[in-house]
């Protein structure tokens, strides 16, 4: 077997330094692109791959950020199907099964927030050269997956409520750590967060101000600490218009669709529709707008409707949907920025950035296209 080509092969024949090499590799947005074309061509020539491990000894590092995100699928969309799930789907002659559109993964269709947000954190880390390992799960078991990814990245990265705060904690005190929330977690946590209150106060606004509506009921679980900002956000706009300021918020809405159904029946039973619905997030009300429509609601004509995230899914429905967008690949982007920040400096003190947000109007309030 020949022997491998080693970064020293590659700098003789590029006409580099080793550094250059391993920068080209490491971190390629730091290198001139006429170089790194140059690095890279050598590179193939000799069919160079660079060795994490060899990096990893040298700098005491493994050259990898993790991610740990949300579990939100649903066990039956991750399975494969079994024959007693093929029954009653008919099958063409070459043997692809032919099913009905049953919309049974709707939410599974359109990039989420959590996908949105790991795409940016993605790119990141191909642009500085980090490679990226992805976890998720249940709370109950993040304890020992977390700690799996824990032993091979130099750092972490965590949606808000996925793992423990104390686990978090102890994480945070080995490499750094970044909260994709400013939730009451410990000091020695970085986090990246948005405006949740003063976006959700002013979407709020443009409904009693801009349309002139009175009777607005907030929809979704308050139970995580962006929630809740939210909410705030939404009750501060009631105060300030002197209108009524619920105590709490309408219902918790589940993904599935057929809990948002029982909401929207037990408001029609209760005496009828509110003016508007303000939705904690996107697929809340996206969930609300299909509830509405099977009971012969229609958006905006007798209720307008709002959300909150900005996902693709909410642009391409009809009617569009009105929100607030997060910039959520921007938000992923800062994360792994953060964490460069601070592998290179592990003494320094945490970092916390705050994203600003945009209210897009669409139809679902009641603004005509433009």
């Amino acid at each position: 077997m020949a022997k491998a080509a080693t970064v020293y092969d590659v700098a003789q024949r590029a006409g580099v330094s080793i550094a250059t090499v391993s920068m080209t590799f490491r971190r390629p947005h730091k290198v001139r692109e006429e170089t790194r074309k140059i690095v890279l061509a050598a590179a193939e020539a000799l069919n160079y791959v660079p060795s994490a491990s060899a990096r990893g000894l040298a700098h005491g590092r493994t050259g990898a950020l993790g991610l740990y995100s949300f579990d939100y699928f649903r066990p039956e969309s991750v399975e494969e199907p079994g024959d007693g799930q093929l029954a009653g789907r008919k099958q063409s002659g070459d043997g692809v099964a032919v099913v009905r559109d049953d919309a049974e993964d709707d939410h599974l269709r359109f990039p989420l927030y959590v996908d949105e947000v790991q795409r940016g954190v993605e790119l990141e880390c191909w642009q500085r050269g980090y490679a990226l390992l992805i976890g998720g799960g249940s709370r109950a078991d993040s304890a020992r997956a977390v700690t799996d990814i824990v032993a091979r990245v130099d750092g972490l990265a965590v949606f808000p409520h996925t793992v423990p705060d104390d686990v978090l904690e102890r994480i945070s005190q080995r490499i750094p750590v970044v909260a994709l929330s400013e939730g009451p977690q410990h000091d020695g946590l970085s986090t990246v967060s948005v405006d949740n209150r003063g976006g959700m106060r002013v979407i709020t606004e443009h409904l009693i101000v801009g349309h002139g509506l009175r009777d607005l009921l907030f929809v979704g679980d308050i139970s995580t600490f962006d929630a809740r900002e939210r909410f705030a956000g939404f009750r501060a706009a009631l105060r300030a218009a002197g209108l009524r300021v619920p105590r709490k918020p309408l219902a918790r809405l589940a993904v599935d669709e057929t809990d948002t159904g029982g909401v929207i029946a037990g408001v029609l039973a209760e005496g009828g529709l509110p003016e508007a619905f303000v939705c904690v997030t996107d697929e809340a009300a996206l969930n609300l707008m299909a509830a509405l429509a099977e009971h012969g609601v229609r958006v905006p004509e007798q209720v307008a409707v709002t959300g909150f995230d900005g996902i693709v899914a909410g642009r391409v429905v009809r009617p569009a949907l009105t929100t607030v967008r997060q910039p959520m690949q921007a938000m992923g982007r800062e994360v792994v920025d953060i964490l460069v920040a601070r592998i290179a400096d592990p003494a320094g003190p945490p970092i916390a950035r705050r994203l600003p947000v945009q209210v897009v109007l669409r139809e679902s309030c009641g603004c005509s296209r433009p």
